[in-house]
């Protein structure tokens, strides 16, 4: 039996054969993206380029596989790499040939694309700060290293009827988003005992809902016996005629919850009546000192670690887009710096951890130019049109206009919220799960056919308080700048934080009228 690395070489030779016959229109458009989801490839629009999505484990960045995208950055002539709201990289603008280069070289070192899109399990996303954050319960890496290494032993062999999409966090901050995902994990410690609660069938996009709680003590060591029957039940129950209503999310609302929890159960059981799915792992308690001595203020892009003199510092380039060179520079510092690691965050960002004050000072000096060090410029946005085959709307131009607008204006930004931009109802950008969201579409306004923004406001991600942003109206996207151009202007007036000035509806609602369509 041929093992499984020979399995995905000789997918990729097939693959790049695909690709060709995708490029001389002997497949369709739709054809080939039944295909080529799975290799974790899409062609982008116009049919010609096409992107790539690394699969990073976890968004883990070990210093290897840090030199080996540098390496692809170097030969592949590749600009810039986008840093995903899954913990991934996507490489864009390549030919088929450089595609099917580059998933081999991949393979060859551990790094895999196997599974990045289609109906395959996605990236186990992880707190990008599990193991460094105060107040956690337990590191849960090696338990989201467990997980993906179950699910890429046995990538080639699912059948699913959509994504599914698993996730880690170490706190109740639920830096992972485990409360709006297919299945989500989030550490606990009480009275000396360590285990999960679990978060089963939620997720964003069309017809969002928050994750319902399973309500039992999930023991860390027997995790994959849950990720198992939530396969087995997402298989027996899922629609795979209906794409539209494919995704876990939609079984609980045709079976209704309490049986839905039942069904789980009874898969459940099943598993661990045949396999044994033990892993020889164990959570060990992380502490959380009384006092601590960090000389260096917290801000938007550094964080104390629960290690006394510690610190993560978080990198974000507009738009998740960093350019070769700079990524170049990064890498350079975590050679130099090997007590250093950096993670990939659900934000599109790069948390730098286990760094001293003095290398947190050297690595903000190689930074300095393009990251972004307040909310507003920590913002997120998907890759939108004129790149993605379904996007409808310029996200990442919004982004750019916006903070153009503001530095422009020259005004204080500390107090304006980060804004999550997805181009289209998919809500790559996660607009339903972020203070202020904007999603994109088209509206007849007049006798003018206009790009608009749908507006979304009070998304939350957090154990207990999970909540999905409410829609209170369409904004031309040319006048959104001049909203948080006045947004911004009313926080600094008021002297108030967003989270504070919301909370009066009639306020937030009298800057957003002028500007609604």
């Amino acid at each position: 039996m041929k093992n499984q690395y020979e399995i995905l070489k000789n997918e990729i030779k097939a693959f790049h054969k695909e690709g060709y016959r995708f490029l001389n229109k002997e497949i369709s458009v739709g054809d080939f993206k039944k295909i080529s989801g799975g290799m974790g490839v899409y062609a982008q629009r116009g049919g010609e380029k096409f992107m790539i999505r690394l699969r990073t484990n976890s968004g883990l960045l070990p210093l290897n596989q840090l030199k080996l995208i540098d390496s692809f950055l170097e030969n592949f002539n590749i600009e810039k790499l986008h840093l995903t709201t899954r913990q991934a990289i996507q490489l864009h603008d390549l030919s088929i040939d450089d595609v099917c280069d580059i998933m081999e070289k991949a393979l060859d070192n551990g790094l895999y694309t196997r599974g990045g899109g289609g109906n395959f399990p996605r990236n186990v996303s992880l707190s990008p700060m599990s193991g460094v954050e105060k107040n956690e319960a337990f590191d849960v890496t090696e338990f989201a290293n467990a997980i993906s290494k179950y699910l890429m032993e046995r990538i080639t062999t699912y059948h699913l009827p959509r994504k599914l999409k698993i996730s880690m966090s170490s706190s109740s901050t639920d830096g992972g988003n485990s409360t709006i995902n297919d299945l989500g994990f989030i550490a606990k410690v009480e009275n000396g005992e360590v285990y999960f609660d679990m978060y089963i069938a939620g997720g964003l996009g069309n017809n969002p809902e928050i994750s319902i709680p399973y309500g039992k003590k999930v023991k860390p060591e027997e995790i994959l016996y849950y990720v198992e029957a939530m396969v087995n039940l997402f298989m027996a129950e899922g629609d795979y005629n209906n794409k539209a209503k494919a995704r876990t999310r939609y079984i609980p609302k045709r079976m209704g919850r309490e049986e839905f929890l039942v069904a789980f159960d009874k898969h459940l059981e099943k598993v661990k009546n045949s396999k044994d799915l033990t892993l020889n792992l164990k959570a060990i308690i992380s502490e959380t000192q009384e006092t601590y001595t960090h000389s260096l203020a917290e801000t938007p892009s550094l964080l104390h670690q629960r290690q006394d003199g510690l610190y993560t510092l978080i990198i974000h380039p507009v738009n998740g887009q960093l350019y070769h060179q700079d990524f170049k520079n990064l890498v350079e510092f975590l050679e130099n710096n090997k007590n250093a690691e950096a993670r990939l965050s659900m934000n599109e960002d790069i948390y730098v951890r286990d760094l001293t004050e003095e290398q947190v000072k050297e690595l903000s000096e190689i930074v300095k130019n393009y990251n972004g060090e307040t909310k507003i410029r920590q913002s997120v946005s998907c890759i939108g049109v004129p790149t993605c085959q379904l996007g409808v709307e310029q996200s990442q131009t919004l982004l750019k206009n916006i903070l153009s607008y503001l530095s422009e204006n020259n005004i204080k930004e500390d107090k304006l919220p980060s804004i999550n931009i997805s181009g289209c109802h998919n809500s790559c950008g996660r607009h339903q799960a972020s203070d202020l969201g904007f999603v994109g579409g088209k509206k007849k306004v007049g006798d003018a056919l206009e790009d608009v923004f749908d507006l979304y406001v009070d998304g939350i991600v957090k154990e207990g308080k999970t909540t999905l942003g409410e829609k209170i109206g369409t904004i031309i996207m040319r006048d959104i700048p001049k909203f948080i151009l006045k947004l911004g202007i009313e926080l600094e007036e008021k002297k108030l934080e967003y989270k504070e000035f919301i909370k009066d509806k009639q306020r937030f609602q009298k800057i957003v009228e002028e500007f609604l369509c």
